[in-house]
């Protein structure tokens, strides 16, 4: 196979980050096997460890996620080294991109519809709906008057959510007409959709589906805080949850969704609310492995590395056997640093001392500056991960590195 991987991920070597360590595309595909070309922009090349005598081509562009740049490099790889037989992107920003490229030079895999159903928020929604699962009440965004007579049916909390999007960036919570006005007036609507305000717990769902759309692997864990709160400056985290009747709950609702959306030989990070009657309600999913810290707890708890179970799929290979599994907990959390603006750390402590159970723990050096913004797995405050077999272990741990973290920064 000549296999074309779209790398935007760099690698670390400096002992203390552990961001994309799981991502070991020089192990999980045979560099020998198969001719192997990258498109890597600049973080991306930082992350292809493989020999460059095994590489068949690799192309530098600016940005992986500019469909034009990307579909050139791919043409290029192409006429250097021959047709592709696959095109790999497992960044979630990645994967329409990638599809559209695959249309236009008539590569092999999954095109923008089948895509849709778990990138494109509405039509996920749709299927689903008429598979008779529950869902919010939404609708696509089209005009000013069309969502204003969505709010008055529905009435108010209202999301508005970027159909395409990832990580809550984008999302607004609008609470009556006065904020939906000011929502229409700076939004693109094209790109929008609006939905009821569901609440409740909610909770992610990441596994791995077979050919037959069966759960292979899954682990479901609650969330501390939500991640709409976390891009207004509230911590996020997450527990994984031990065996109960609500994991059964919400194990089975999510064998029903990946049933109805009909996905295949596929990671997935699947978002639930559970109401306060008990009951079960999508939120949304994306066909790929869960960001944070997720990948990461996961093969430390269950020895499941789902980016490597998706790579030796895409590669060629079976869908790989999952380890007998030991029921076991932990979870993560995410100090965020500030959204407006860069900041000079002064001072920022351990917390291991405080909370023994605490596995991997990333913090800044006094002196360094952070720059605004970023997605989970950018240098932040702190980053958590805590490893303990009791889950309210777990979240009381979490919950006390959020009560006495000390961390102070100077705004610049």
């Amino acid at each position: 196979m000549h296999i074309v991987i779209v790398n935007r991920w760099p690698r670390f070597f400096d002992g203390t980050r552990w961001d994309n360590e799981l991502t070991r595309y020089e192990e999980f595909i045979d560099h020998d096997a198969n001719q192997v070309s990258y498109v890597v922009d600049g973080p991306g090349a930082e992350g292809v460890l493989a020999d460059p005598a095994k590489i068949a081509c690799q192309v530098r562009v600016e940005d992986v996620n500019d469909v034009a740049a990307l579909g050139a490099a791919v043409l290029e790889i192409t006429e250097r080294v021959g047709p592709v037989d696959e095109l790999i992107a497992l960044s979630e920003f990645t994967l329409e991109i990638a599809a559209k490229v695959r249309e236009d030079l008539g590569i092999p895999g999954p095109t923008r519809t089948e895509v849709a159903v778990y990138r494109d928020k509405v039509r996920m929604k749709q299927v689903l709906d008429e598979a008779g699962i529950r869902v919010p009440r939404f609708d696509s965004c089209v005009s000013a008057e069309q969502v204003r007579a969505f709010a008055a049916s529905c009435g108010y909390p209202l999301i508005l959510k970027p159909v395409a999007a990832a990580a809550s960036i984008g999302v607004r919570r609008v609470d009556n007409a006065a904020e939906l006005d000011a929502a229409l007036a700076t939004l693109d609507l094209g790109d929008y959709e609006i939905e009821e305000f569901i609440a409740g717990q909610i909770y992610h769902v990441d596994g791995f589906v077979d050919d037959d759309s069966r759960i292979t692997f899954q682990a479901t864990s609650r969330y501390i805080n939500d991640c709409l709160s976390f891009t207004h400056g509230a911590p996020l985290g997450s527990v994984l949850l031990s065996p109960s009747p609500r994991r059964t709950l919400i194990e089975d609702f999510s064998q029903q969704i990946v049933t109805a959306l009909g996905l295949r030989r596929l990671p997935f990070h699947l978002e639930v609310f559970i109401t306060p009657a008990g009951d079960p309600v999508f939120l949304e999913i994306g066909g790929r492995v869960g960001g944070a810290e997720v990948p990461h707890l996961i093969y430390r708890v269950f020895g499941v590395n789902l980016y490597e179970m998706f790579l030796r799929v895409l590669s060629g290979g079976p869908v790989p056997p999952v380890p007998d599994l030991i029921d076991s907990s932990g979870g993560w959390l995410i100090m965020p640093k500030s959204a407006a603006r860069a900041e000079r750390v002064l001072r920022v402590a351990s917390m291991r001392d405080q909370v023994p159970i605490v596995w991997r723990e990333l913090l800044p050096e006094p002196g360094q500056v952070l720059a605004p913004g970023g997605a989970y797995d950018a240098l932040h405050r702190g980053r958590f991960i805590l490893l303990h077999e009791d889950e309210h272990v777990v979240e009381a741990g979490i919950r006390k590195i959020i009560e006495n973290f000390d961390f102070e920064a100077e705004s610049l």
